[in-house]
């Protein structure tokens, strides 16, 4: 995989009276992103393939890459000036991103956050050219099974096991943009 600088600057999507706006994120985010993300790890550990031990104490530098280089796109839904969800993304290849990191804060659920995320990654995988996104879905997360499937993602049949957990195994999705 190529790994490519993908960052796109001030650039947001605002849910008129959802109060929901959609940021993309740059590495002078990088706070924001590990704060997100870490709050996602302790939450819902049982759906990534990462943990909250392993990026703890990742320095300034490895949030700042996440976001110029390894994830390509990044997004933090704000409600009222607070993190509310994340959503990752990164290229597979010339057609295909991999849509990864998706979370939404428990407090805020049923409130639209990932389907905001979820909108706005596809428009940003449009936007660069990219005809396909897929992601994994780890095996008992229904909620986000549901919310992929809302979105047009589709079962392809491809299996693997969970890094963190391989007793845990994941389902590949995919959907056209």
């Amino acid at each position: 995989m190529r790994k490519r600088n993908c960052r796109v600057a001030g650039t947001h999507l605002a849910l008129a009276g959802m109060g929901i706006l959609v940021r993309r994120l740059t590495s002078d985010d990088w706070r924001l992103l590990r704060e997100v993300r870490l709050a996602a790890l302790a939450d819902a550990p049982y759906a990534y393939g990462s943990t909250l031990a392993a990026e703890r104490d990742l320095p300034e530098r490895a949030w700042r890459g996440r976001i110029e280089r390894d994830g390509c796109f990044n997004a933090v839904a704000l409600v009222d000036d607070r993190p509310a969800g994340v959503v990752g993304a990164f290229p597979r290849d010339e057609v295909t991103v991999m849509l990864v990191a998706m979370w939404a804060h428990p407090g805020y659920r049923g409130r639209g956050i990932s389907d905001a995320l979820v909108t706005d990654l596809l428009a940003w995988a449009g936007e660069h050219g990219r005809t396909r996104v897929e992601l994994r879905v780890a095996d008992g997360n229904d909620a986000a099974r549901k919310l992929f499937v809302r979105h047009g993602f589709v079962p392809t049949g491809v299996r693997e096991p969970l890094e963190s957990d391989p007793t845990v195994g994941t389902e590949y999705l995919s959907r056209p943009v």
